[in-house]
């Protein structure tokens, strides 16, 4: 049985590809890392750490000023929330301001 030259590249094409393929997986992350700060658990610590602050300052707090009493709070965390920063706390607001989340959060 002889194959011609395009059985052959078609042959090797479909092999490299397995093997592309098994390499691209084979370093996918495949389990949660110990410092990943987008978890469900690590959300509801910030935002609880979040409306635990707006309550104290009664919902009266720039978004600056809220960071920033985060960011030094005992309870903060830095290790695990590395990456945290004004964005951060700007996507836990879902694009409201503090006093709209402050009412929402006491009704």
């Amino acid at each position: 049985m002889k194959l011609d030259t395009s059985t052959w590249m078609m042959l090797f094409f479909i092999f490299f590809l397995i093997i592309s393929i098994w390499k691209i997986w084979a370093f996918l992350p495949n389990k949660q890392l110990a410092d990943d700060d987008k978890t469900a658990e690590s959300t509801a610590e910030l935002k609880r750490l979040m409306m635990k602050i707006i309550k104290e300052k009664n919902g009266k707090i720039t978004l600056e000023e809220l960071f920033h009493e985060i960011s030094i709070n005992e309870e903060f965390d830095s290790k695990l929330f590395w990456r945290f920063n004004l964005n951060r706390l700007k996507q836990l607001l879902n694009n409201k301001t503090i006093e709209e989340f402050y009412k929402e959060q006491c009704s």
